[in-house]
């Protein structure tokens, strides 16, 4: 057996003492700096100028909860994509700080004036852009971070009355793929739906089985990490349209993580 001089052990002793620290260190750190981003986003999400009508939807959506589990940081260039009214913008916005940016990509078939210009007055560290529909093309390596709330499904659905074509979504995927940073996170919520034919849940029930929502993300290269339940609602049959009073709100959700890959 080979013996270790006192010298070595105590040498030994010293770099396992470093490691400690350092590693200690670095969970302090990454304490602190979750502590600030917590503190950020319920800053953000009581800020009064937020409208009544968004705030109604706090309960159900938990932002922070939802934010903090993505992994969303202060400091990213982050992107609220079909953005709708702006609800996750705004809150990302008044959340960053002066290295983090947010844009919201919005279809133009979307696009209401007026409620943008009053998100814009409220929130002016957003920057909107439009683009068609079934057209995303939104650059290269520009996102630390996006989030795509309860519209994922819609890449399935078609309306002559929102002038919305047939859409491929791995083509969608593919611009989002391009658009990520390398460990890039992308936060997707959406309406559980049953297995089956997607385009027709979807046109029936604006729902898509969160299957088919890995499946595509995965074939597009995005990694899978990690699922939450808590928007999750077992009371919720997935039989009713998500538009239905007696369910609207209130909606099975799931909740994944996604991330570009760095190499």
């Amino acid at each position: 057996m080979r013996k270790i001089s006192v010298t070595t052990l105590a040498a030994m002793a010293l770099a396992l003492g470093a490691c400690t620290a350092a590693s200690s260190s670095q969970a302090d750190l990454a304490s602190a700096q979750a502590a600030v981003t917590m503190d950020r986003l319920l800053a953000a999400v009581d800020n009064p100028v937020r409208p009544e009508e968004a705030r109604k939807l706090d309960e159900s959506r938990k932002p922070v909860a939802v934010l903090a589990f993505l992994g969303f940081d202060p400091g990213y260039a982050s992107a609220d994509i079909i953005s709708g009214g702006g609800y996750w913008a705004e809150i990302m916005a008044g959340a960053v700080d002066d290295t983090g940016s947010v844009i919201a990509l919005e279809p133009e078939q979307f696009y209401a004036a007026e409620a943008w210009d009053a998100l814009a007055k409220r929130a002016p560290g957003i920057t909107l852009e439009q683009y068609p529909f079934d057209r995303l093309d939104a650059g290269n390596d520009r996102f630390d971070f996006a989030i795509l709330n309860l519209v994922y499904h819609d890449l399935y659905w078609q309306s002559e009355r929102w002038k919305i074509p047939k859409t491929d979504p791995a083509l969608f995927l593919k611009a989002l793929y391009r658009a990520m940073k390398p460990g890039g996170i992308v936060g997707v919520i959406d309406h559980v739906g049953k297995p089956g034919d997607t385009r027709r849940t979807v046109d029936d029930f604006h729902r898509i089985d969160p299957a088919v929502v890995r499946a595509d993300f995965e074939a597009a290269g995005f990694v899978f990490e990690e699922e939450s339940a808590m928007l999750r609602n077992p009371e919720d049959s997935h039989e009713v349209g998500v538009f239905d009073p007696a369910i609207r709100g209130k909606t099975d959700r799931f909740v994944y993580r996604f991330r570009k890959p760095k190499n």
